[in-house]
């Protein structure tokens, strides 16, 4: 009888299956191919982080325009610079921030970040050129950065020449573009306004008001720069005004109306009478304050310019505070150091005022700037830091440091306390810097040479072991006037 063999339970001979094996290999090959993939970048692992959108050029224009329309023109910059990054040949932008540069200088201090944010401002107004020689647009820009480039305390009379010479080129060629181009017609007539051609200034405005949209901010603000120089400061005020309807948190606006006040007030001769227009000016330069502190911008500016209208009331304690508000927010800034030390010094504060000077002029550290500061000492606990400050060079615009320095040191010298060694120095750097540059000083030079004069005598008359000729230094007059909106020649 046949049985059938019995059937393995606990083990099977292996048997091959053709199917599984090619299986096999199509998943080791897919995943070899898998891993290259992942190498080249073509393929990204599992939960890597998502990449972040990227912004579009119109977001960062829309993002300046805001911050300029809120005041905060540091913001603005940046935001058209983002954009010019990702569209480098958009000729509206680069102009556009090439104008946002040139209204942002007059929210600075010192000669040196004036120029330097003027020539930002005509190296993106060159670029915007190269790429549109034919547009008036952007030839009247140029013009205009080219206008406030023409600045005579930062460049010499030649050099104001030349860029004024420039920019009426380029307006004249942006009205043959299109000679309906009210931004144009402004922008010239400012340049005419510097020029000190001013009948055809007056004539050009007209012509830019004639074609005025109600929109356009800089052809008010140039009208108002017109009857500001003409003397005219009750219109420029209206002009202005309207200025700021358009741009309610333009400090720079604020700033021009309190000081137009302060002109006004100036020429009143009754004190009583007066005052009430001072006040007038403190409070365009209190709005100006208020907004700076609404959008977060520490800017010096509207302190300083409060600082000038107390010292013209000859009111130094509040002069001085302002400007010590100032130096909180610009605490390296030598400049203001200066104004300080002219403040100290017309309040009869000698000793006080030579702290600041130094820092002014040589430059000071560690405590020595906090001293500079009108402190008794640092407070780091409440913001009062030693910081480094760097001195500023003999100027134009900083010979009153220097010459007010010499007489308060020759002043306070004694035989047991002689100050004239530094005195001596610091008036011969005058008077050499007066004889390289006289054509600097054409109005001003009769008065510095007095004053100097008058040091060297008291100096003098110590070395010959004499009893010194005054105590009292010579007055040098308010270095905290007004300046003017926009350069003049």
């Amino acid at each position: 009888m046949n049985v059938s063999p019995r059937r393995p339970l606990f083990s099977r001979k292996p048997q091959s299956n053709i199917y599984r094996m090619f299986l096999w290999v199509l998943m080791l090959l897919g995943g070899i191919w898998m891993l290259q993939q992942i190498n080249k970048g073509e393929i990204k692992p599992l939960f890597q982080a998502t990449p972040l959108p990227t912004r579009s050029v119109e977001s960062y224009v829309q993002e300046g325009q805001a911050s300029f329309s809120a005041g905060n023109v540091a913001a603005a910059i940046t935001a058209y610079k983002e954009a010019a990054v990702l569209d480098p040949n958009n000729v509206e932008i680069l102009s556009k921030l090439a104008r946002i540069q040139t209204y942002s200088s007059a929210f600075l201090i010192t000669n040196n970040e004036k120029k330097a944010r003027l020539q930002e401002a005509l190296d993106s107004a060159n670029k915007a050129v190269g790429l549109a020689p034919e547009d008036s647009n952007v030839r009247a820009i140029r013009a205009f950065v080219l206008d406030w480039n023409a600045n005579s305390n930062f460049n010499t009379n030649q050099e104001v020449q030349d860029y004024l010479f420039q920019a009426e080129q380029d307006a004249l060629q942006a009205l043959q573009l299109d000679s309906s181009n009210t931004l144009a017609l402004a922008y010239y007539a400012e340049i005419l306004i510097d020029q000190q051609k001013w009948n055809q200034a007056e004539l050009q405005m007209q012509q830019a008001l004639q074609h005025a949209d109600a929109n356009q901010m800089d052809v008010y603000r140039i009208n108002a720069y017109l009857l500001e120089t003409l003397g005219q400061y009750n219109l420029a005020i209206s002009e202005y005004e309207k200025a700021i309807a358009l741009e309610p948190n333009f400090t720079f606006l604020y700033l021009r109306i309190g000081a137009n006040y302060r002109r006004l007030a100036f020429e009143i001769q009754n004190p009583e009478a007066a005052r009430p227009i001072y006040d007038k000016s403190l409070e365009y330069f209190d709005k100006a304050v208020d907004i700076n502190k609404q959008i977060g911008v520490n800017d010096p500016g509207p302190h300083l310019s409060i600082a000038r209208t107390y010292s013209q009331l000859g009111e130094f304690f509040a002069a001085a505070r302002n400007v010590q508000k100032a130096l909180e927010y610009e605490p390296t800034n030598a400049d203001i150091y200066g104004q300080l030390g002219v403040i100290y010094f017309r309040s009869r504060n000698y000793e006080g005022s030579i702290y600041s000077f130094e820092c002014a002029i040589r430059g000071c550290s560690g405590l020595d700037s906090c001293l500079g500061r009108g402190l008794d000492k640092c407070y780091p606990d409440l913001g009062f830091n030693e910081v480094d400050v760097q001195g500023l060079e003999i100027s134009a615009n900083t010979i009153v440091y220097y010459y007010t320095y010499g007489s308060v040191l020759a002043a306070l010298s004694r035989q047991r306390d002689n100050k004239c060694d530094k005195a001596t120095q610091i008036f011969d750097e005058v008077m050499t810097e007066l004889n390289t540059n006289p054509d600097d000083y054409t109005d001003g030079r009769e008065t510095i040479v007095s004053i100097v004069q008058a040091g060297e005598e008291i100096c003098d008359s110590l070395a010959r072991g004499d009893t010194p000729i005054s105590s009292v230094p010579t007055e040098t007059g308010d270095v905290m006037s007004d300046s003017t909106a926009t350069p003049t020649p």
